[in-house]
C-alpha cells in the first residue's frame, strides 16, 4: 500500500469505528464472527435490501441457529421460509450449501476463498466477502456498494460490466491487510449511508480529501452503466380450483423460476399483447371445467420481466389427482409459503378473505 492508501484505509476504518451500523448478523466491536451467520447474511443479501433481510436473517436464526440445523431440515420447510425474500434459486443453493459444509467439514465453513467457491451458491463475491469477515483473510471485496464508492474513489471512466475489472483491482490497492473484515464493511456501510447513488453526502465522507470524483465534481456520473433495457411484459391466467374448503395448488419443478415452490397451476408465463384465451389453456388447466373468470389482473416485476396474470375459477366435483398438485384448506393458503408473485394473484379471488 502506499502513503496515500493507507491514509485512506485508515481514514475509513476510523469512521466505521464510530458510525457503523449495528445488524443482526454483524459481531459486537471486539467478538469473533460467526462463519454461519457471515454466510447466511451474504446470502439473503444478494439483491436483497438490509432492511428487508432483518427480519428473515433473524427468523431463520431462530429456526435453524447452526449450519447443521439449517442442512437437516426439509428444502420445502426452508423454501416456506424463505416465501417473499424472491430469487428462490438462493434458497435451494442455500440448503444444498448447508448439507455439503455439514457433511464434509464437519459443520465448519472452509477458510480460503478457494475453498469456498468449491460450495454451492457461492461465487468469487460472497467467498471474499466469508473470507474477510469471518476469517480475516485479506481478501478483495466489492460488492455494488463498493463498486460505487470505488468507482467514485479513482474516477474509474470504464462503462459497467467492462469496469469491474478495474474496480476490483483499485478495491485491491486500498484493501488493509489488518482488519480486511471491518474495512469491508466499512466500504459497504459508506456505500449505503453516505456515498449514495444520488446527492451523496461528500462532506461527510471519510474518504472526501482522496476522492478523485469529488474534487472534479462529477461523483454521480459513477459507475458509468449501461442504458436501462425496458422490462417486456408476460402475460398468463392462473387457476383457482377449489373443492369444498380446499385448493389446489402446484408444486413447481426444481429448477427455473420459483423452483421448488408453491404455486397455483398457470398457462406459460410469455411475451404477449394480451391474455390467452381458453383454446390456449391446454395442459396448463388443471381440469377441464366451466371456468369463471375473475375480475382485476395482477402484476408483479421480476428482474427481467413485467407479469400480469388474470385468475380463473372453477369448484371441482372431488379432490383429483393431478400431476404435481396438492390439496390444501383455504385457510392454511396464507402459511403455505406463496412466492409475491403468487400471492399477488391469490388475492383476486373473491374468497380471498379466507386466508387474509
Amino acid at each position: 500500500m502506499t502513503k496515500s492508501t493507507r491514509a485512506a484505509s485508515n481514514a475509513l476504518l476510523t469512521w466505521y469505528d464510530r458510525e457503523r451500523r449495528s445488524l443482526p448478523w454483524r459481531a459486537e466491536p471486539g467478538q469473533p464472527p460467526d462463519p454461519y451467520h457471515v454466510w447466511l447474511s451474504e446470502i439473503m443479501l444478494q439483491q436483497t435490501t438490509v432492511a428487508t433481510v432483518k427480519a428473515y436473517f433473524v427468523k431463520f436464526l431462530g429456526r435453524w441457529p447452526t449450519v447443521g440445523a439449517l442442512a437437516a431440515a426439509p428444502q420445502e420447510q426452508v423454501l416456506k421460509e424463505w416465501a417473499g425474500l424472491g430469487y428462490y434459486a438462493r434458497a435451494r443453493n442455500l440448503h444444498k450449501c448447508a448439507g455439503v459444509v455439514a457433511r464434509n467439514h464437519g459443520g465448519n465453513f472452509p477458510q480460503t476463498e478457494q475453498a469456498l467457491r468449491t460450495l454451492p451458491g457461492i461465487g468469487d463475491y460472497t467467498a471474499a466477502a466469508i473470507a474477510a469477515i469471518a476469517y480475516g483473510v485479506p481478501a478483495v471485496v466489492v460488492d455494488s456498494n463498493i463498486e460505487r464508492v470505488v468507482s467514485r474513489l479513482f474516477r474509474i471512466s470504464d462503462m459497467l460490466p467492462a469496469a469491474k475489472k478495474p474496480i476490483k483491482a483499485a478495491t485491491a490497492t486500498i484493501t488493509p491487510p489488518e482488519r480486511p473484515g471491518d474495512f469491508a464493511q466499512a466500504m459497504m456501510d459508506l456505500g449505503a449511508s453516505v456515498c449514495t447513488p444520488r446527492a451523496p453526502k461528500c462532506s461527510l465522507c471519510p474518504l472526501k480529501p482522496y476522492c478523485a470524483a469529488t474534487k472534479a465534481g462529477d461523483m454521480e456520473t459513477y459507475p458509468v452503466k449501461q442504458p436501462k433495457k425496458l422490462r417486456p411484459t408476460r402475460r398468463a391466467i392462473s387457476f383457482w380450483l377449489i373443492h369444498g374448503d380446499h385448493i389446489l395448488l402446484e408444486r413447481r419443478a426444481d429448477k427455473g423460476l420459483l423452483g421448488g415452490m408453491p404455486g397455483l397451476f398457470s398457462t406459460p408465463w410469455v411475451e404477449r399483447a394480451d391474455f390467452p384465451a381458453p383454446i390456449e389453456w391446454g395442459s396448463a388447466a388443471p381440469a377441464r371445467f366451466d371456468w369463471e373468470m375473475a375480475g382485476g389482473v395482477a402484476k408483479h416485476t421480476f428482474t427481467h420481466f413485467h407479469l400480469e396474470t388474470r385468475l380463473v375459477i372453477a369448484k371441482a366435483p372431488s379432490r383429483l389427482n393431478v400431476e404435481n398438485g396438492f390439496w390444501i384448506p383455504l385457510e392454511e393458503v396464507a402459511e403455505i409459503g406463496l412466492p409475491t408473485a403468487f400471492t399477488k394473484i391469490v388475492q383476486l379471488a373473491p374468497y380471498s378473505h379466507s386466508i387474509d
